[in-house]
């Protein structure tokens, strides 16, 4: 089955893969906005089911989009066991000096389902967009700024060339942990000290592999004359389409139904 990490393009031909990246770029950052802005489980239901139409609408199977978030789930696990048990509230389960209460059951629900889907929303726009896409949208996005001397082209290319390694150095460091296993490293078993001790051999030579790689990054840039952005042109100019449009009908749905229910919903959990 494949296996998708953050960060990697997924090709396609769906609505959301032909949509403008300026289009999924702004829509991106309306949607991390009505996440941290829903406060009851059922608008965050109808984001999750939102995110399951898009991720299959795209041609992702939910299973393998699951399975390449499997880096924050660590981070998922100790923000839910922090708020688990210091959120005051009536008592449920009591154990040595530990109390899980009834608000903290819930809170930590909300925050595990709002992570998922900050992580998960982010992810579409890079599964959906090219690497050189979006580089040309946010640039695109960003070009007011250069009236003050911001280095907008530098700054989207930075940004993009980020998000275009993350898939890179995820497979790099699975190979360096199935190769550490077969010399008999072993990162399961033991307190907690002792595995992140354990890592400490994966986290040498990966950093040594991507200061190789940026290296050959620079030099391929400078051997085809890379001078930045002034004086650009591009072969394909971006362009709205009958796609945005429906794009933008279907987020609108969304707003509007968390907008309701964040309004007139106060009583739901």
């Amino acid at each position: 089955m494949m296996k998708i990490n953050i960060g990697q393009y997924v090709v396609g031909d769906s609505v959301m893969h032909k949509s403008d990246p300026r289009t999924k770029i702004i829509l991106t950052f309306v949607f991390l906005a009505v996440v941290l802005l829903i406060d009851s489980f059922i608008g965050f239901g109808i984001c999750l089911a939102f995110v399951a139409f898009t991720v299959i609408n795209s041609g992702i199977s939910i299973r393998s989009a699951l399975r390449g978030m499997k880096p924050i789930f660590f981070l998922l696990l100790i923000t839910v066991t922090l708020n688990l048990f210091t959120i005051p509230g009536k008592s449920l389960i009591s154990f040595w000096v530990f109390n899980i209460t009834d608000q903290g059951v819930i809170v930590s629900l909300k925050t595990a389902l709002r992570l998922l889907l900050l992580v998960s929303g982010a992810s579409i726009l890079t599964f959906v967009t090219t690497p050189t896409v979006l580089t040309d949208g946010i640039e695109t996005l960003m070009s007011p700024l250069k009236r003050i001397k911001v280095p907008v082209h530098e700054f989207a290319m930075m940004m993009t060339i980020a998000l275009r390694f993350i898939p890179t150095l995820l497979e790099e460091s699975d190979k360096i942990i199935k190769a550490q296993s077969a010399r008999g490293a072993d990162f399961d078993t033991g307190n907690l000290f002792k595995r992140v001790k354990a890592y400490v051999p994966i986290i040498i030579p990966l950093l040594f592999g991507s200061f190789m790689r940026a290296n050959e990054l620079a030099t391929a840039m400078e051997a085809r004359c890379y001078k930045g952005g002034e004086g650009r042109t591009r072969m394909k100019v971006l362009a709205f389409s009958k796609n945005d449009v429906i794009v933008v009908f279907a987020f609108l749905i969304l707003v509007a139904v968390e907008i309701v229910l964040r309004v007139y919903g106060k009583a739901l959990i």
